[in-house]
């Protein structure tokens, strides 16, 4: 019987090794309006691609209880907050309950990378609050002793907990494209025919003043975005006082 080469052996144990890890669990389809039931359709494009462009950056932040910075890490809503005030420049409250007051109810459905996913986790509703980034994944804060991290809504635990999606940013006009709008159109002066000069009479011509344009009043510069600095009152987060209590 031939012997394998060691090296051989090892490359082989290496594949098979990559082949297992690469692979995931299946997800079932149905018409069952639970995420956890069903795949993810074409993906959409609210033009929010900034906001998950941030939010991925941030994964890997640890969690911290009020945190709203990745210098003194994050809860689930101070990541939100940072995240969109960030990328989209607006100011969201400090607390999941109030988030999900704001911006645009949407259908699951309509679910777009960039949206605010909410999930009901201890039995109060919206008490979880994440960032939709596409392909079935969405970056959040969980919990004490973790990180901030890409996860599946396929993954039952989150798949049956979602009780609200809200869209918080205003669409992006493609760059390039801004459109300048004439506030002072002319005006339309009828013609009409010369008059005949009297005769032996004298005429002024002496060429008339130009009309002075009227100055345009210049815009109002708009408000800087709240600081993060200082935030409001921290989060009533459930899933860190569960970790915490735990420890």
């Amino acid at each position: 019987m031939a012997r394998v080469p060691w090296r051989s052996a090892g490359v082989l144990a290496l594949t098979l090794l990559v082949a297992a890890c690469s692979s995931g669990p299946a997800v079932r389809q149905g018409g069952n309006a639970n995420y956890g039931n069903r795949t993810v359709g074409p993906e959409r494009s609210a033009g929010q691609e900034e906001i998950t462009l941030e939010a991925m950056s941030l994964v890997g932040i640890p969690y911290r209880y009020g945190g709203n910075t990745p210098d003194s890490g994050f809860d689930c809503s101070g990541l939100v907050r940072y995240v969109v005030a960030r990328a989209a420049g607006v100011n969201l409250p400090r607390t999941t309950a109030d988030m999900s007051g704001v911006g645009t109810v949407l259908e699951r459905d309509d679910l777009a990378s960039g949206d605010l996913i909410f999930f009901n986790t201890t039995g109060r509703a919206h008490s979880h609050v994440g960032i939709y980034v596409g392909q079935g994944k969405f970056v959040h804060a969980p919990n004490s002793g973790g990180t901030v991290r890409l996860e599946s809504i396929f993954i039952p635990y989150w798949a049956k907990r979602i009780d609200g999606v809200r869209r918080v940013a205003a669409n992006k006009a493609p760059a390039g494209n801004t459109t300048y709008v004439n506030r002072t159109a002319p005006a339309t002066v009828a013609q009409t025919p010369a008059a005949a000069p009297l005769p032996n009479v004298p005429m002024d011509t002496t060429p008339n003043r130009p009309l002075t344009a009227a100055t345009p009043s210049p815009l109002e510069a708009p408000s800087n975005t709240a600081g993060l600095a200082s935030p409001p009152a921290q989060d009533d987060d459930p899933i860190a006082r569960f970790a915490n209590s735990s420890m």
